[in-house]
């Protein structure tokens, strides 16, 4: 399968500001890659890319004052296949766990695992350890907060969204990462791209999606507690302790975001005649 992906996002600064972006295809996907997959810029200054402490390619530029668009389309090529089902994968003792994967046990940010622990062993502590304790978790999740873009809120946390019981895709990958981390399961968010491939298409514009991977059995698989179902064609971007590590674009300094389009369409026939 091949998919066609991208974006165009510009944003207004009021003065020269340095800005971050971790708008490029992850590292692990470039052999996927079928057309140049070259973030473009509106503005003359370069575009510095990089490998950041979580694995991701980083890019860094300094935006004028004005308007600076950012856009890139791609094709890459997919399995087509859902994500993987493996209720056969069992839990790692922490004291086994390889030193990258001790890292998601802790709290971040927006995932508070001291205020949600005992929460979670309450909940979930005499549950089958293993894949089965992390779909249970990602149930709760997707039956506790109901998903709504009038409800985002970019400062929510892991346990405000326990609270407030309303939220968009990072807040349940925010909270089904924290209650995985307070069981002592590697836990870590991800951000990309996400179609309505496979499934009806939604009536909204097009958005970036979050979900989270979970470290079993020696290595990480995906679940996605807002759709608590398999989808086709998941394309990471970014992968960290939760939002803060991946934030698509980061300015130093007063910024306003005035357009933002994201595309992630299966190549057809059809689409490759017009």
């Amino acid at each position: 399968m091949l998919i066609r992906t991208g974006y165009e996002i510009s944003i207004q600064c009021e003065q020269e500001t340095p800005l971050m972006a971790l708008l490029s295809i992850h590292p692990d996907r470039a052999n996927d890659v079928r057309t140049p997959a070259i973030i473009t810029s509106s503005h003359s200054a370069p575009l510095h890319a990089a490998i950041d402490e979580f694995g991701n390619l980083r890019t860094r530029t300094l935006a004028p004052a004005g308007i600076i668009t950012l856009s890139t389309d791609f094709v890459v090529a997919d399995s087509g296949q859902p994500d993987e089902v493996a209720p056969w994968a069992q839990e790692v003792p922490v004291a086994q766990l390889p030193e990258d994967a001790v890292t998601y046990l802790l709290g971040s940010r927006y995932c508070e695992t001291d205020k949600l622990s005992e929460f979670a062993w309450s909940r979930f502590g005499n549950t089958q350890r293993g894949w089965a304790r992390v779909q249970s978790i990602v149930d709760f999740v997707h039956g506790h907060i109901t998903f709504g873009y009038p409800h985002a809120r970019s400062t929510r946390t892991a346990l405000e969204g326990f609270q407030e019981r309303v939220g968009v895709c990072r807040d349940f990958a925010h909270l089904s990462v924290a209650l995985c981390r307070c069981m002592n399961i590697p836990a870590r968010y991800c951000t990309g791209y996400l179609g309505d491939i496979g499934v009806p298409p939604v009536a909204a514009p097009m958005d970036f999606s979050a979900w989270f991977e979970v470290y079993l059995g020696g290595r990480w698989f995906t679940f996605d507690a807002r759709h608590n179902t398999p989808r086709i064609g998941r394309i990471v971007m970014a992968r960290g302790r939760d939002a803060a590590d991946v934030a698509i674009t980061t300015t130093f300094g007063p910024s306003k975001l005035t357009k933002f389009r994201v595309f992630t369409d299966e190549v057809t026939s059809a689409s490759l005649a017009a």
